[in-house]
């Protein structure tokens, strides 16, 4: 009996094995290119024949009509923070609204909203892109930027259900206590819902922040040509074009593993409350 729980457990941990392997090999082979020498594209190999940092330093050092990593970057970063800020700030009201507040047409909408969830977002793309013509924000690029902030943030409403299930778990009493106090609703939120909500509000606000840096269609849709307002997805997809792959192959694996480090850092430095947002709304 022994024996074949011993087993069991080695075969758990080489299963464990092999699919963390297979999950981590990808992004191993990213680092590994990233620092490759020799350039040119899909080699035979994985393993590189030398190692730089030169694909690096020319990446963040060209700077031309075509190639601007450190605009693009820029460009990502301010579209990213507007984004996460208006969609931090839709979905805590508008869980919070479904959370504590009963009123008609309540369940209906609760109903609506999970039916949209289940479509893609691209599906609206071609309706999106008119309405922003029509209202004249692919004027401009900096126009286009916005019309990229309105696109990210504008649905966020609607990705309310963690949230909201968050929420469940924090008893109403204290909500009533509040309001015997002669607490209106406004600083119920903002002064006992929102410090209980650090979890789930930093679970929203890192979800919030990485659409902006890893979405390619709607960004490439609204930009177009205009490469100076490229955001990073679009920036470094046009490496790869059929051009520009053989020289900047290797500074496009280079430009992968700059932008996870913003992502990582925030990631690392959240984790409890992103663990804990996650497993209060699992619970609610």
């Amino acid at each position: 009996m022994k024996f074949r729980k011993y087993l069991s457990s080695i075969g758990s941990h080489v299963l464990l094995a092999v699919l963390g392997v297979i999950w981590v090999l990808p992004i191993f082979y990213v680092i590994l290119t990233s620092f490759r020498a020799e350039g040119g594209s899909y080699k035979s190999y994985i393993w590189p024949k030398g190692f730089t940092i030169d694909n690096y330093i020319n990446l963040i050092n060209t700077s031309t009509s075509m190639i601007d990593f450190k605009r693009w970057f820029l460009n990502t970063l301010i579209i990213a923070i507007f984004s996460t800020i208006i969609s931090a700030f839709f979905v805590v009201c508008v869980a919070y609204c479904m959370s504590r507040l009963r009123f008609r047409m309540r369940k209906p909408f609760l109903n609506f909203a999970m039916v949209l969830g289940m479509f893609p977002g691209f599906m609206s793309m071609v309706a999106v892109y008119y309405i922003l013509k029509g209202l004249g924000f692919l004027e401009t690029g900096l126009l286009k930027q916005v019309a990229l902030v309105l696109v990210y943030s504008g649905g966020a409403g609607l990705g309310f259900y963690i949230a909201k299930g968050f929420l469940d778990t924090i008893p109403k009493a204290i909500d009533e206590a509040a309001y015997m106090d002669g607490a209106t609703k406004w600083q119920t939120l903002i002064h006992i819902t929102l410090p209980l909500s650090k979890p789930i509000i930093t679970y929203t606000l890192l979800t919030s922040f990485m659409g902006p840096w890893v979405d390619y269609i709607f960004a490439k849709v609204i930009m177009g040509n205009d490469t100076q307002y490229y955001t990073i997805a679009i920036g470094l997809w046009s490496l790869l074009e059929q051009e520009q792959i053989e020289y900047h192959y290797t500074e496009f694996f280079a430009g992968c593993v700059m932008i996870s480090i913003p992502i990582a850092i925030l990631f690392l430095l959240t984790q409890k409350h992103y663990v804990e947002g996650v497993s209060g709304a699992v619970k609610g």
